[in-house]
């Protein structure tokens, strides 16, 4: 994140565990542990990063793991390093090379 979008965004740092629900209007960036629900405008998943529950977005980017429901509204980047297991609703889908899903993905 920069400066410019840092406002109305959040960060969990790499070892940090978070338990509960957030919510940002702007972007989260996740290189800890998330357990719960994620709803923000882009997501970032780095690639010590994890979330376990509803991930809600515009764009999803997956470097590290996303378990549970995605709906990434406009575009779901899974990374070389990511892995998405769980329900997928997507505008448009991006799987580079070694990038992993399991389980059921629609259009959105």
């Amino acid at each position: 994140m920069n400066d410019n979008t840092s406002k109305n965004s959040i960060f969990i740092g790499r070892g940090v565990t978070f338990e509960g629900s957030i919510k940002a209007p702007n972007q989260a960036r996740i290189d800890g542990q998330v357990q719960g629900e994620l709803e923000a405008q882009d997501v970032f998943i780095g690639p010590t990063g994890s979330v376990s529950g509803n991930t809600t977005a515009n764009l999803v980017d997956v470097h590290g793991q996303i378990n549970q429901n995605v709906v990434s509204r406009e575009l779901l980047i899974i990374r070389s390093t990511g892995k998405v297991s769980g329900s997928l609703q997507y505008g448009d889908i991006q799987i580079e090379r070694g990038g992993q899903f399991l389980g059921d993905m629609n259009l959105v």
